[in-house]
């Protein structure tokens, strides 16, 4: 298989598949992106995407970003363009997104949920607007990239993190005390359509012909994404327990392989029942606004490493050399933006050599 602006895609893919196994080849892996010699950089498509835009224009945005960009090493050329984090709710009709603040990176959401007991159950409906919408713009990516760039999973932000964009964080908090069997029910309607939801984007952007990575950038030849639940960091073990741990599970079940988004220090009050999932592949660790970076976070991401799991680490290229003193190399991904392409070949190099 080729791909038009990463020559060295079926390297990669042996690359990949030797990460999934946690054997190395010749040096720990990277996914090294840099400004390709003797071009300027393109910028990237803006997030979110606006429902109901000029998708081919998007497309157009993402081929230009892909030409003018180095992939080295596992880098892969993929574009996850999405309406936001609360699409996934939107898909069932129990959010609508608010598209009246343009700000950039955020995205906003109006809850419809009054009462879970009308609600339930919800239904994936094809002439819903959102998810037509989803299909159209994923359906354009796919063919407009075919040969050139992967069309990548969404960020399903699926579970309880849906049920808090239907509800409203505040309202979902005091029903989880105040009405959990009611909120139970609504956990296992909304669990039940993570798959049909997948199957469909999956579809759609062709994944099956070229293998999916997601907005976390791993990539596999079956079924990736990466998973997560913010609102884990709300509730207590014993809640997070009945109400979220089971559907981590059944989410990482369905997949080939995935990460985890671990989002910020409120959550690592989960972390062993986090790390005993047996189908979580790789834990994506963000300290979070105001935090100290990953690099101060030694011991932990070594103790992530002990329990089995793979990293993903976001740094610099100086601190990569820094990260591989302390850490072992199988299963992290060192997840990088060079200056310039020979940055990146040489950022390569030096892992080869040490």
């Amino acid at each position: 298989m080729k791909l038009q602006y990463k020559p060295d895609f079926e390297e990669a893919r042996r690359y990949w598949e030797a990460f999934w196994q946690g054997e190395i080849i010749d040096r720990p892996f990277i996914a090294v992106t840099a400004p390709k010699e003797g071009a300027k950089q393109s910028p990237p498509p803006s997030y979110p995407t606006r429902v109901g835009s000029q998708y081919r224009d998007v497309a157009q945005q993402c081929d230009r970003r892909a030409s003018t960009t180095f992939f080295g090493g596992e880098a892969i050329p993929f574009f996850n363009c999405e309406f936001g984090t609360d699409q996934f709710a939107a898909f069932l009709g129990g959010t609508k997104l608010d598209q009246s603040k343009r700000e950039v990176g955020t995205t906003w959401c109006i809850p419809l949920v009054k009462d879970w007991k009308k609600a339930l159950p919800f239904r994936l409906q094809e002439n819903n607007y959102y998810w037509q919408e989803m299909m159209k713009l994923n359906r354009c990516l796919a063919k407009y990239g075919d040969g050139k760039f992967l069309t990548g999973m969404i960020d399903l932000h699926s579970n309880l993190d849906a049920l808090a964009s239907m509800r409203g964080v505040e309202e979902l908090c005091i029903d989880l005390v105040e009405q959990p069997e009611v909120v139970e029910k609504a956990m296992k309607s909304v669990r039940s359509l993570y798959s049909p939801i997948y199957e469909g984007i999956y579809k759609a952007g062709n994944m099956a012909k070229w293998g999916t990575i997601g907005w976390a950038p791993f990539y596999c030849e079956g079924k990736f994404a990466t998973i997560q639940c913010d609102e884990i960091c709300l509730i207590s073990p014993e809640m997070a327990r009945r109400f979220v741990i089971p559907a981590l599970e059944e989410e990482a079940d369905y997949l080939d392989h995935s990460v985890y988004h671990y989002d910020g220090p409120d959550a690592l009050v989960h972390l062993d029942d986090i790390l005993s999932i047996p189908g979580i592949d790789v834990i994506q660790w963000v300290p979070g606004e105001g935090n100290p970076h990953q690099i101060k976070w030694m011991d932990l991401l070594k103790k992530i490493q002990g329990k089995g799991k793979g990293l993903q680490i976001c740094c610099s290229p100086e601190e990569v050399k820094i990260f591989h003193k302390e850490l072992r190399p199988e299963k992290v991904l060192y997840d990088v933006a060079a200056s310039s392409q020979s940055e990146a070949e040489n950022l390569i190099d030096w892992l080869k050599k040490y």
